[in-house]
């Protein structure tokens, strides 16, 4: 992706978190001159991949398949220092924009929808070699019980939450027609290196191609800048 197309899309989310009335840390808005001289006092921020976060999946076409979001905390099991157990991330999802499907080996999360339009869920259990089962999926909506045939779909309004246990494949994307989607995710300790698991191959962090300065710094870049 180009950095022009990454830095619009960081301006647009900004636009529509503001408009939502969710507001992100100071720090969100640092340029990359911000960070300089901080390496020893933001090293949680880095370790634990807090901060803006950007994929197309590898799939060349964002609006399509692709997902920006925000880590808003996070902690690190290996790590006294960053001793939380728990993390939370912002999201926006366009309509009809998909991240694809995958589920976790460890990670339970929460995913809200904290307003704007309607999320989609799709949700399949998975069998022993991992793959698609056709069982069917019991899931808790608002803590509220309900068994989904295999690949249904549970719909999001504004303020509902559905809670994803470990091994349970999902997809999600916005509702066609109803806008984009502010979507929370609270969830155990994330781990985007190590405990995901797509049902197709995906690129999880895009190449850059650097046609301008970056806007903010994204997670991927951290290591680079710092």
């Amino acid at each position: 992706m180009k950095r022009s197309k990454i830095n619009s899309l960081i301006r647009d989310s900004i636009e529509f978190f503001d408009a939502m009335g969710f507001k992100l840390p100071p720090w969100a808005h640092w340029k990359p001159e911000d960070w300089e001289g901080k390496s020893g006092i933001v090293r949680a921020i880095v370790d634990t991949m807090l901060g803006w976060d950007l994929t197309d999946f590898g799939s060349g076409d964002f609006e399509s398949k692709g997902l920006i979001l925000f880590t808003l905390r996070n902690g690190d099991y290996s790590n006294p220092e960053n001793s939380k157990c728990y993390a939370e991330k912002i999201m926006v999802v366009g309509e009809e924009q998909v991240t694809p499907y995958h589920f976790h080996w460890h990670k339970m999360e929460d995913i809200i929808n904290r307003g704007g339009g309607n999320l989609v869920i799709e949700l399949h259990a998975s069998d022993r070699s991992e793959m698609l089962s056709q069982e069917p999926v019991v899931v808790r909506v608002d803590s509220i019980k309900r068994t989904i045939a295999p690949g249904g779909k549970v719909i999001l309004t504004p303020g509902e939450s559905i809670c994803l246990e470990p091994y349970m494949y999902h997809c999600f994307y916005g509702e066609k027609g109803r806008g984009k989607v502010l979507v929370g995710e609270v969830s155990a300790v994330n781990d985007d290196t190590a405990d995901n698991r797509f049902l197709e191959v995906n690129g999880r962090f895009p190449k850059i191609e650097e046609d301008e300065k970056p806007l903010h710094l994204l997670v991927n870049d951290y290591r680079n800048w710092l």
